[in-house]
């Protein structure tokens, strides 16, 4: 128990209700009313103290909650998966042997691919027929050059020449005109011998250049050893014997040197050409146009010996369109030989392809905060990329804090790769995080701290 120690004042103050309450009744009940007084304001007094504390207290509390700094919310993403392509499909003859170079393409195609790319078939010699003229031509070209729109010197046909159109007729081969005593540009002679095929004509310009058919079997020895062409034989002019013959990769590159000519491809481009005296004449290769087959030449003999010599501008999508030069031998007839030669360029076009990689708001994430408010983040624009066939893709994804957490903002990227190709987009985010209420601040103080 406490003892209570009466001041002076007090008891001077006590003595006095004693006297008052001797001298009247009531005095003893003033002393306690008197004392209660007392003892409320000291309470009044103790609880203000006491309030002032907490309010000072909490008014500190306040001002931090709502101004603590928040955490950054946090992402839940996940990589899209890239695509896979089909391979393509190229569509090698069936029947025959065939090669085929494509420049322009390495990248995607392979290394070598400029070389000899593809091939079906074993690569032994075999009769080339009428593709023998084009050699023929390249080399009396070799000896007797000519610039594109030059008409070169004339020929004048001889008796001789004349001959040898009953004499090719009697074999079976493709012939044109040739009286005696008519004469036409080397041009133009190039061109009969070369677009209908005129074999009379090949034989002709070859001993016109050279003065007999034994110099012009030298000079093309030479010219073939000169290019490395040692699996090539030729035994005479125009390719109606069977002994003319050459291997896939010879004649590959006989059509590249072909096509290094202006002239040659000038004369091997044209659908028809017109010559006076003969009329307008039809080309051989009515494979031109389609699949953007160029030239170059066609040959048989028969049933099982078609072969096509061509080359092609294949435009795939590319800034600049495939430079092809390819080879068929062995067709069993010029309409199969045609139909294979279109379906491989087609299937090779087909082969390139731009591939969807992801659509503008496809969702890779989601931005999340401890009060509730939630973003996501997506795919900013459309994106796609451009291959060959089943090239791998790869795809990579990288994050970075948006300045703000609002609709719009750049939030990282994507980027995919395919060989040669790459292509990107960014990352967004859509929506907003929205602040916390103060309410929430007052009430999660585990929550708020450093935003680090």
């Amino acid at each position: 128990m406490t003892t209570h120690h009466q001041t002076p004042d007090e008891l001077s103050e006590f003595a006095e209700l004693l006297r008052h309450e001797e001298e009247f009744p009531v005095g003893r009940a003033q002393v306690d009313a008197a004392r209660r007084r007392r003892r409320r304001r000291r309470g009044l007094l103790v609880t203000a103290i006491v309030l002032a504390v907490i309010l000072a207290v909490s008014g500190g509390y306040v001002g931090w909650a709502l101004s603590a700094p928040l955490s950054a919310p946090v992402l839940s993403s996940q990589t899209p998966a890239a695509p896979v392509p089909s391979a393509a499909n190229v569509a090698l003859p069936a029947e025959g042997i065939s090669a085929i170079s494509v420049a322009g393409a390495d990248e995607y195609l392979g290394a070598g691919a400029s070389g000899v790319w593809l091939t079906s078939g074993t690569d032994e010699a075999r009769p080339i027929a009428s593709i023998s003229k084009l050699i023929t031509a390249l080399v009396v070209l070799d000896a007797k050059p000519l610039a594109p729109g030059e008409p070169g010197p004339t020929i004048t046909f001889d008796k001789a020449d004349h001959d040898l159109y009953d004499e090719y007729y009697v074999l079976g081969a493709t012939i044109a005109a040739m009286p005696t005593g008519s004469s036409m540009s080397q041009y133009d002679a190039l061109a009969t011998m070369l677009v209908p095929s005129a074999s009379n004509y090949a034989e002709a310009v070859a001993t016109w250049a050279f003065g007999s058919e034994w110099a012009f079997l030298n000079a093309t020895r030479g010219w073939l050893a000169a290019h490395g062409l040692t699996s090539t034989t030729i035994v005479e002019p125009t390719g109606i014997n069977p002994r003319n013959t050459s291997t896939l990769g010879d004649l590959l590159a006989i059509a590249k040197l072909a096509a290094a000519n202006p002239v040659l491809v000038q004369i091997l481009g044209s659908s028809s050409v017109s010559v006076p005296g003969l009329g307008v004449m039809s080309n051989t290769n009515d494979l031109l146009g389609t699949e953007g087959i160029t030239g170059l030449k066609t040959g048989n003999l028969g049933e099982g010996t078609y072969s096509l010599l061509y080359t092609a501008s294949l435009d795939v999508g590319l800034t600049e369109p495939l430079s092809v030069t390819g080879v068929m031998l062995g067709g069993w007839s010029r309409q199969s030989v045609n139909s294979s030669v279109a379906a491989l360029l087609s299937s090779i076009r087909q082969g390139f392809r731009s591939v969807p990689l992801a659509e503008a708001g496809q969702v890779v994430g989601t931005y999340s905060t401890p009060w509730g408010s939630s973003a996501r983040l997506v795919v900013g624009d459309s994106a796609s990329v451009f291959t060959w066939s089943d090239t791998p893709i790869t795809v990579t994804m990288a994050t970075t804090a948006p300045e703000a957490y609002e609709d719009g903002q750049v939030a990282g990227g994507l980027i995919w790769s395919a060989g040669p190709d790459a292509a990107a987009s960014d990352l967004e985010i859509e929506g907003s995080i929205k602040p916390p209420t103060a309410w929430w601040r007052l009430t999660h103080p585990a929550e708020l701290g450093d935003s680090e």
